[in-house]
């Protein structure tokens, strides 16, 4: 859609579609009202097949890639750590995620992964995707495929990245969570929930406008449109008018901004999750799956944080276990307690694995020949183990498993036809579950 200069406001300094922005916030260099036009307003209906188990799911990136051996994949040959039990009878993982090991009824783990980039850019995309990265083609996430595919829950954005993955990073992955050709359902990004100023801008009116000012629908298209329609006569301001109503809707609906209010939880909650970046972002995906989001990637590691090139070990006790130890158990937990565990995917997962070799700075290096994940919750069944790795985790001996695999998986807990193509802009059909060799991905029977 063609831009257009607006004239400004009387007494203000707000055009029309500044006043509809409402904030600078970067929805994937999107507005609140662009956001809707590209995204809300032009979701599908949705076919669905079967009766549906989820009803959102909640991605833990763990940025930078974990190490499969030193997590979920214990290999005492071959890791500083010793394997621990879980609550599930024979099922180990290692000792510096004691937390989680309690909590295993309610995760199943993958220790077969294989996917087909080493690189953090490209293999982010492709973890999200199920496809390589290509210039000519930009293929939907994960994320976006379920807001296509299913109807919007309520006022609220349905997909939701929070906070931003690539702050302060030389590596651009906005590709990653978009909704590539599809042309909507771009995941909205969130500043860092854990910084004492966070808010949602494009959710906040302009201190300008007064509540008296904006008390209704009827006024607040007043303000806008009586300095706007009798200067421009344009045939798409008649388009917009139900976009603006939406944007309207979400910005001025008590529980859309209650949903963004971290300020609602107790402190104990706020505690159990962990006052940093990870946690925050954790606790405010669930208070957004809780009220209506269908897709929300809780991205609080910072670039880098898993990519342990130098110090593996150190880093893992110290730093980043400690962290996820923390807040993966207080997640299920509180979804559980709430009653939402059995409507929300939890996928633990980072884009690749880390080598079964120690390099000269007392790191592992990139791998996605053979890793590990966590996936549980929304009627995928926990206290599982699919698929296996040689004894130092370098090769898949048993079952190797695709992203297509696990996006089916996901795709049919949310009654989503897995089997379903899509025509890309150059007339090519790909799989909605694209796995290895772009074949059709299989749901893991034994999970779903």
């Amino acid at each position: 859609m063609p831009k257009h200069s607006c004239a400004k406001c009387d007494g203000g300094d707000i055009t029309r579609r500044g006043f509809m922005q409402v904030g600078s916030l970067g929805l994937l260099g999107l507005g609140l009202g662009q956001y809707l036009q590209v995204s809300e307003a032009l979701a599908n209906s949705g076919v669905v097949v079967g009766k549906p188990k989820a009803n959102a799911c909640i991605l833990l990136w763990l940025e930078g890639g974990p190490s499969q051996m030193d997590t979920w994949d214990p290999k005492p040959k071959n890791s500083g750590f010793k394997p621990i039990a879980t609550n599930v009878d024979g099922i180990q993982i290692s000792e510096i995620l004691p937390g989680t090991a309690k909590h295993m009824d309610k995760l199943s783990l993958i220790r077969s992964m294989h996917t087909e980039e080493s690189n953090h850019p490209q293999g982010t995309f492709y973890a999200m995707t199920g496809h390589r990265p290509n210039v000519a083609m930009k293929f939907p996430s994960i994320g976006s495929i379920i807001c296509n595919e299913t109807a919007p829950r309520n006022e609220l954005p349905q997909h939701v990245l929070v906070p931003t993955p690539w702050e302060a990073d030389f590596f651009d992955y906005r590709d990653a969570f978009g909704g590539g050709f599809l042309g909507k359902h771009d995941a909205m990004v969130m500043p860092d929930p854990s910084k004492e100023d966070f808010s949602v801008p494009d959710l906040v009116l302009p201190k300008s406008v007064t509540s008296d000012v904006i008390q209704h629908r009827q006024s607040f298209m007043n303000v806008v449109d009586q300095h706007f329609r009798r200067k421009e006569k344009l045939a798409e301001f008649g388009m917009m008018d139900d976009l603006n109503q939406k944007a309207l809707s979400m910005l001025m609906s008590p529980e859309v901004k209650k949903a963004f209010d971290l300020s609602e939880e107790d402190e104990k909650t706020k505690d159990a999750y962990g006052r940093n970046r990870v946690g925050q972002s954790v606790l405010l995906a669930r208070r957004l799956v809780e009220r209506g989001c269908r897709f929300v990637t809780a991205a609080g590691y910072s670039h880098g944080q898993w990519d342990t090139h130098g110090d593996n070990d150190q880093r893992l006790r110290d730093e980043l276990a400690p962290t996820l130890d923390r807040t993966l158990p207080t997640l299920l937990q509180d979804l559980d307690q709430r009653g939402l565990l059995e409507t929300t995917v939890v996928l633990v997962m980072g884009e690749f694995g880390r080598t079964p070799d120690i390099n000269p700075g007392h790191g592992r290096d990139h791998y996605p020949e053979c890793w590990s994940l966590a996936i549980g919750g929304g009627g995928i069944s926990g206290g599982q183990v699919i698929g296996a790795s040689d004894e130092r985790g370098a090769h898949v001996t048993e079952r190797m498993t695709s992203m297509g695999d696990v996006f089916a998986t996901i795709y049919k807990a949310f009654g989503i036809d897995f089997t379903k193509t899509y025509m890309t802009p150059i007339g090519r059909p790909i799989y909605l579950a694209n796995a290895l060799g772009d074949v059709q991905g299989q749901p893991i029977t034994e999970l779903i």
